[in-house]
């Protein structure tokens, strides 16, 4: 992923006002960010962290959604499995909600996810950083197969939040 800076990462939220992409808590330290070996860019809200942020490069522009963790801190520690990228963790999975874009997200709907509680699937993906489990499932595909896997479940989140 390129690297985006706080004007384009706000421009590029879709289910969310302008007033309140503007209102978001952005990572000061993007300038520190790993942005090579991201396939997204994802954060917490560190103010509220039942908030979750999640910017894709899709079609060669940046898409962001706001999102809520559903029962985040709750101590769960039930063995779970990201849809984005396949890692499992104990406790480490959370169900992050996005509002609909548009008039849909407006009457109420949404979508929902079980998503890396610290949306470092990128990172996982790569062995860069461990799950909490300290063991991945071991798989015969290349790392750029799971990395493109990983692309795609992403887009395809993204593409029902946008629907």
């Amino acid at each position: 992923m390129r690297p985006l800076n706080d004007k384009e990462i706000r421009a590029a939220f879709v289910n969310c006002s302008k007033g309140a992409a503007k209102r978001l808590s952005v990572p000061h330290d993007l300038a520190d960010r790993p942005w090579g070996d991201l396939d997204y860019f994802g954060w917490r809200d560190p103010q509220a962290p039942d908030r979750a942020y999640l910017v894709a490069e899709l079609d060669g522009r940046p898409t962001g959604l706001a999102m809520r963790a559903s029962g985040a801190g709750s101590g769960q520690t039930r063995r779970s499995m990201c849809s984005m990228c396949l890692t499992t963790h104990s406790g480490g999975v959370s169900l992050m909600v996005a509002p609909k874009a548009g008039k849909a997200g407006q009457q109420g709907n949404s979508v929902g996810a079980y998503i890396c509680g610290d949306l470092a699937c990128s990172l996982y993906v790569r062995g860069i950083r461990e799950p909490d489990a300290g063991a991945r499932l071991h798989e015969t595909i290349t790392l750029e197969e799971k990395i493109l896997r990983t692309v795609a479940n992403v887009a395809a989140f993204v593409d029902r939040v946008v629907a």
